[in-house]
């Protein structure tokens, strides 16, 4: 399994929902246009106890504005931009209290707690709703939590910070907490219940992010290895009012002639000057057999009347590089995740008695691109279970021919990628909102370039730390859990694992940070493992122990020296909270090596509470060792409270 083509992480894997990420308007504008008060601030909100808070919006320029908390009040005046904020003191953790905002307009916040409020982001993996988990239905059951509340920022991309982002609160009850943030949920939710005060959490998450997605353009410029990226999106918001987050989407409206005008997806352009082709293949005949080309393919098939009730659905197999799927002229759905077969729900209505028109546009890189599956594979699936056929005859056309000397786009991602449009249209919009710190769940998009992560993480966090100006404020890491195939041999060197080793620096350099370890919560074989709970609890935690100072274990068992004996290696470990254990059934999974540098598995038992002694019989004189070193390990070490050791190896 190709990794670095497994980085959709999108909720709905099977399509990439481009419209459900819009622009954000990302120009100046003037303040009539902007909110008397920023969406951030609404009814069944949570303000942050314990220190000023921070509110804000837009009147006429020098208009006096007074916020109202509860018996606190603040004045400030609108600058010259429109832009007001008031900085106001606010009653006790609890509630519910009323906020009044009093300007041009006057508002008035109702049910509004006081408690911790904690920015939750990161991809997919925190996005994914508590509705799709596991045991879902029992947790449902239990999501009545008066005092939690829910705040989603809509997905939204801006190539310059945006001045707002958009969402609601809500407090969270079955129907409110189903769509939302599982990792989420179950993090409120046991903070709440510890610490018996209301806790906010809000959401801005988008499947597929890399890390430079959400930081900002001074940040990266630090770095200094994004220098092509940011010339380009400063080309593009030069050249276009197009937001597409996306280099390829941008790609394809520069040089796909098909999207244009008469676009070929409709249903009454005319193909009959197009060449007929077989798919699976049709490259061969357009002259594009080997090179990259974006090519369109055009079939008509005949549907019975009535159409038979029901969902209907398309299959396409694997398809490389990229494809978008349209029926009658109306958008499907489109992927450029690889390996993974397409299969498109077709909308309520889509399909019609008679004659249908199914386009489809593909953009392939390699020579053996385009359609990979089987003929069999791709057919049109109706609602009734009747399948027609889809391979065969097809009328086709290149749109664009991108052999060399075309420039290719900069990445290959059909969904909000490029650096800084995250940060820029759902965390810039938020700050100085004032919070008790963040928690984060990114890496996998990442993890084909592990080594940047050492840089990028701590430099996200910086970054984050200085928009919102409220000091070092604690930031918790999701260690990634196991994934991919279980490899038989050790010592070979993976992303996944160098990003988890990226993880645990940062949170071993970076003050008022901290790792929770999901490494026993995944599958192998599915990117967004369904077990959360672990998850969001493991986090809260770690805030419990770290910020809120609780007498509670947050730690699996950490490595604390190496002991060299005849023929043995004697690992010693703190945080063992009662002693090591085995949860499964056989302790693994370590590997040493000698001076040779040449790994061999070894054999390992538990020593008294706090030692794991290592053996083996390949290597007389062991020197070094690793714990969980692959993707997808066999981690069984765990501490005597139920958490499990982190991966390490002892020689960096």
């Amino acid at each position: 399994m190709h990794l670095a083509l497994l980085l959709t992480l999108l909720v709905n894997a099977s399509s990439v929902l481009l419209g459900a990420i819009p622009g954000v308007a990302d120009s100046p504008r003037s303040a009539p246009t902007l909110p008397f008060l920023a969406p951030i601030f609404g009814d069944h909100m949570v303000l942050q106890r314990g220190k000023p808070n921070t509110l804000w919006g837009w009147d006429e320029p020098g208009a006096k504005v007074i916020v109202t908390v509860g018996e606190h009040s603040a004045e400030t005046v609108a600058g010259t931009d429109g832009r007001w904020s008031a900085t106001v003191a606010v009653p006790p953790a609890g509630g519910p209290y009323t906020v009044r905002v009093d300007g041009r307009e006057h508002v008035k916040l109702t049910n509004v707690l006081v408690g911790d409020v904690w920015l939750c982001s990161g991809q997919s993996n925190m996005e994914w709703p508590l509705e799709n988990t596991f045991e879902a239905d029992a947790e449902l059951a239990r999501a009545e939590q008066p005092e939690v509340r829910l705040y989603s920022v809509a997905k939204s991309v801006a190539y310059a910070p945006a001045s707002t982002a958009f969402g609601a609160w809500q407090a969270c009850s079955p129907n409110t907490a189903a769509g939302f943030s599982a990792v989420a949920y179950y993090f409120a939710r046991k903070l709440q219940a510890e610490l018996n005060v209301p806790i906010g959490v809000i959401q801005a998450a988008a499947g597929g992010s890399p890390a430079e997605s959400w930081m900002s353009a001074d940040a990266l410029a630090r770095i200094g290895e994004f220098a092509p990226q940011m010339a380009e999106i400063a080309r593009l918001t030069n050249a276009t009012e197009a937001r597409h987050g996306s280099f390829l989407m941008h790609w394809l409206d520069e040089h796909d002639v098909g999207g244009r005008g008469e676009a070929w997806a409709q249903p009454a352009f005319d193909d009959r000057a197009w060449h007929t082709v077989t798919i699976p293949g049709g490259f061969a005949e357009l002259g594009v057999p080997a090179a990259p080309a974006v090519v369109w393919f055009r079939r008509e098939v005949t549907l019975p009347d009535p159409v038979p009730a029901g969902a209907g659905k398309v299959f396409f197999g694997v398809i490389e590089r990229m494809d978008t799927i349209y029926v009658n002229g109306r958008w499907i759905g489109a992927s450029s995740w690889v390996e993974n077969p397409r299969v498109y729900t077709i909308p309520s209505g889509a399909l019609k008695p008679g004659k249908n028109v199914i386009a489809v546009r593909v953009f392939k890189t390699q020579p053996d691109g385009g359609f990979r599956s089987p003929a069999a594979t791709l057919r049109v699936q109706l609602g009734d279970g009747r399948e027609i056929p889809l391979a065969g005859e097809w009328r086709a056309a290149v749109s664009y021919d991108a052999r060399p000397p075309a420039t290719l786009p900069l990445d290959f991602d059909n969904y909000p990628t490029m650096p800084t449009v995250l940060y820029n249209g759902m965390i810039a919009p938020l700050a100085p909102l004032a919070i008790s710190g963040a928690i984060w769940y990114q890496g996998e998009a990442n993890s084909s370039r592990a080594p940047q992560y050492r840089k990028l993480l701590p430099a996200l966090i910086a970054d984050w730390r200085a928009a919102f100006g409220q000091g070092e404020f604690p930031f918790y890491i999701v260690s990634l859990p196991a994934f991919m195939a279980r490899k038989r041999e050790p010592g070979l060197a993976d992303g996944w694992t160098e990003l988890r080793e990226a993880q645990a620096l940062t949170a071993r350099e970076v003050r008022n940070t901290g790792l929770a370890i999901t490494i026993d919560t995944g599958e192998a074989d599915n990117i967004h493992p369904r077990l959360k709970r672990p998850v969001g609890e493991r986090l809260a935690l770690r805030a419990l122990a770290d910020h809120y100072r609780r007498d509670v274990v947050a730690s699996g068992p950490t490595l604390r020296f190496v002991e060299r004996r005849p023929g043995a290696l004697a690992l010693h470990f703190d945080h063992v909270a009662g002693g090591l254990q085995v949860r499964g059934e056989r302790l693994g999974e370590f590997a040493v090596a000698g001076d040779d540098g040449r790994w061999h598995w070894a054999e390992a038992r538990i020593e008294g509470p706090d030692v794991v002694v290592l053996t083996a019989a390949e290597v007389p004189s062991p020197a070094v060792a690793r714990y969980a070193w692959q993707a997808n390990p066999l981690a069984t070490l765990f501490n005597g409270a139920g958490l499990p050791a982190a991966p390490f190896r002892t020689n960096e």
